[in-house]
């Protein structure tokens, strides 16, 4: 059992994180097993994301005070915290391991500074990646210049071919 002086540290180090945090989920993961553990741990990291399990009332003090206070009133049951910079990628994580493991719920979010519940969270998953929402926009924006360039090109492209057949049916004589 722990002192109340190492709890007072958990709960500090967890304000410090949930202060620090812009996109955060609460999730309920009962009857989960070490192998389903080990693997949720390892799907968030690849998403760049970190995962802590946390006491419902030690999270509840130490999100006093700030933007997601309202996310860890009342939580029953077993609680974990995954935090990370990528909401998007970080949903998208969650909602896969969710799908193949029913026993991980979620529970509620914080995405940028702002709370969002379970069916949000599951729209925030359906989004397009940041990279693909980039490279989408790149081609936008590199498609017109394409345009140009072929329009350009077309012209003296043009205007050799029909020299050139000018040249094979001898309409031009070089004198």
């Amino acid at each position: 059992m722990k002192r109340k002086a190492d709890k007072q540290k958990d709960v500090e180090a967890l304000r410090r994180e949930l202060e620090q945090a812009r996109n955060l989920f609460v999730t309920g993961f009962e009857k989960l097993t070490v192998a389903q553990d080990f693997e949720l741990r390892k799907t968030i990291r690849a998403a760049g994301g970190s995962y802590r399990v946390i006491k419902n009332n030690l999270a509840a003090k130490a999100a006093e005070g700030t933007q997601s206070a309202n996310l860890f009133a009342g939580l029953r049951g077993m609680t974990s915290l995954a935090t990370g910079a990528d909401p998007v990628a970080l949903a998208k994580a969650l909602t896969g391991y969710a799908k193949a493991n029913p026993t991980f719920v979620f529970k509620a979010g914080l995405v940028e500074g702002r709370a969002i519940d379970v069916k949000s969270i599951q729209e925030l998953a359906n989004l397009p990646s940041r990279e693909e929402v980039l490279a989408k926009l790149l081609f936008l924006i590199q498609a017109p210049a394409q345009r140009v360039a072929t329009v350009i090109n077309a012209v003296g492209r043009n205007l050799a071919v029909v020299v050139d057949q000018g040249t094979k049916e001898n309409k031009f004589k070089a004198e």
